[in-house]
């Protein structure tokens, strides 16, 4: 063993059966493929040192199960502080929202960063330049296109559309 032809029959041979061990623990067949190719991708990275162990696929089969029970754990940590602080009621989007959302979705992505931290994370135009390492002008710019451009696709004005 050693060469990369080996390991890529070994990897052949041996992902199929770790995949189903790993999947029937963590329930999910993408999940398990993920852990699975983890563990031979570090396998991969010492496959000189791997390869002469007598057995390959328990050194592979214990990064596998090490890893789907870490992220087991994990997700057992969130599930109990989501359970334990519940997230407060977020009311549904009104028609106003998802047509705001689809327009601000047609700028582009500094306009759209700019609009989103000026008006509804309440920045300054000093705090967004700084933010996006800008000039203040440039942000200005921005917010002045972006309000034009959302007051076309929302079909208000421009003074309408700070208030959407």
């Amino acid at each position: 063993m050693g060469s990369q032809h080996d390991f890529a029959e070994f990897y052949s041979a041996a992902f199929g059966p770790l995949t189903s061990q790993i999947h029937a623990f963590v329930g999910s067949h993408a999940e398990a493929q993920d852990l699975v190719q983890e563990a031979f991708c570090r396998a991969f990275g010492k496959w000189s040192v791997v390869s002469r162990y007598d057995d390959p696929y328990a050194w592979v089969r214990r990064v596998a199960w090490n890893l789907a029970v870490s992220r087991w754990r994990r997700g057992r940590l969130v599930r109990l502080w989501q359970r334990d602080l519940a997230p407060p009621d977020v009311p549904e989007p009104t028609a106003n929202d998802v047509d705001l959302t689809r327009a601000l979705a047609k700028l582009p992505k500094d306009q759209r960063q700019a609009v989103v931290l000026h008006y509804l994370a309440d920045m300054s135009i000093a705090d967004i330049a700084a933010f996006m390492n800008s000039p203040e002008g440039t942000v200005k710019a921005w917010l002045h296109r972006a309000r034009a451009a959302l007051a076309s696709s929302l079909d208000v004005t421009d003074d309408e559309v700070t208030r959407v």
